[in-house]
């Protein structure tokens, strides 16, 4: 059956397309092919394999001197390690030789005038200045071991306001977290306010999460979650970003806990040769970064360290490690970039996850090989990647 839904929706969309007017539809997207290898640690398998087939398109057209229609999905072939994954998650539907899956990502339209603009549909909506770790950006989740993930969009309407050219304020609404609201998550509406100047920038978020209900929610958010935001950045001899986001549940006051800063710098020399960038987070336990309210971490202190080097106007490198003060585990990443010809990259990247009980003496920590959550069980020793980029 899914294959047929996904036979007539790309049918749909080339009509679509088709039926736009050639001056006034743009399709552009990204062919990305990759190549798995993957050690295992605990309960996986020693050795494994996999490769992916992955697409994004995306679709936008004009409709008058104001309006714009855009949408995006996501198309993937997936074998081995890759299919694994998405089958048991219930993303994708397998046969022989592979599994396939597909998946709207953006959906949504924009009304442009003259100090207003509005976007209303599956759209992405993103906060702060934070350049690793997203504190502020809480309806769009990050997780820097996985830099090329595009953040997934909310069901949601904005409205911005620009009562001068270095001013915004933005006001906005999403649809609850639980799409089936069977349990009543409740709605998000908020305010946001950016200021730039010549060589900074801040904004200022402000939202409200709308009570639940059901049993799931009694005497837990009963009078909603407050979440207030400060995000600055400034351009001197370094880059420098501070990113803050505050969770506050009145029924279940957690003081420090509800509290996501990162705070870090960048900067280029050697005329953009070499780029460092280290980010620090602090991520309290109910706080948006955290574990079971929206976020990926378990522990409290955290540090990104990057450092890229441009071989020539076709070839780089990039070195980072994710660091976590409180189980002394970290991850290094390596990845090598080379632009064959405008649009079209090879790369090649490696990863492995490490911690106290791999180097002798210890025990598992969070950022090792087989970390202690979901299940504790099954890990990775090393993850390598290797594959081709073709955009257009």
């Amino acid at each position: 059956m899914r294959r047929y839904i996904l036979f007539a929706f790309l049918a749909g969309f080339s009509v679509l397309l088709s039926s736009a007017p050639l001056d006034a539809a743009e399709l552009s997207g990204v062919l990305d092919s990759t190549v798995n290898y993957t050690a295992g640690a605990g309960s996986a398998p020693g050795h494994s394999f996999g490769l992916e087939e992955y697409a994004n398109l995306r679709l936008r057209a004009r409709t008058g001197d104001r309006g714009t229609f855009f949408a995006a999905f996501n198309v993937t072939a997936v074998f081995g390690n890759y299919a694994l994954l998405s089958v048991t998650n219930g993303l994708a539907v397998s046969g022989e030789n592979y599994a396939a899956a597909m998946e709207l990502e953006r959906l949504y339209f924009r009304i442009n005038g003259d100090y207003v603009d509005a976007e209303a549909g599956l759209l992405r909506m993103n906060f702060g200045y934070g350049n690793v770790w997203g504190s502020s950006d809480f309806l769009n989740p990050r997780n820097p071991l996985f830099p090329n993930a595009r953040p997934r969009g909310v069901l949601g309407i904005n409205a911005a306001f620009y009562p001068e050219d270095s001013l915004k304020f933005m006001t906005f609404i999403t649809a609850p977290k639980n799409p089936l609201n069977y349990e009543g998550d409740g709605f998000i509406p908020g305010l946001s306010m950016d200021k730039h100047w010549d060589r900074a920038s801040l904004q200022a978020l402000y939202s409200f999460e709308t009570p639940g209900f059901g049993e799931k929610y009694a005497g837990v958010a009963e009078n909603g979650i407050h979440r207030f935001g400060l995000s600055l950045k400034a351009d001197l001899e370094l880059g420098f970003a501070l990113d803050a986001l505050y969770t506050l549940n009145p029924d279940k006051y957690e003081k420090i806990e509800g509290l996501s800063l990162g705070a870090g710098f960048d900067y280029n020399f050697f005329g953009g040769i070499f780029y460092i960038l280290a980010e620090y987070l602090f991520n309290g336990s109910a706080s948006a970064t955290a574990r079971g309210f929206g976020g990926d971490w378990s522990n409290h202190h955290y540090m990104c360290g990057s450092l890229a080097y441009r071989f020539n106007d076709y070839c780089s490198m990039n070195i980072s490690t994710l660091f976590c003060f409180d189980d002394l585990s970290f991850t290094p990443l390596a990845a090598l970039n080379y632009e064959v010809f405008q649009g079209f990259t090879l790369n090649f990247s490696v990863r492995a996850p490490l911690d106290q009980k791999t180097l002798g003496n210890g025990k598992a920590g969070e950022l090792g090989p087989v970390p202690p959550w979901p299940d504790g069980t099954a890990g990775a020793r090393l993850i390598v990647n290797a594959g081709a980029k073709l955009r257009f």
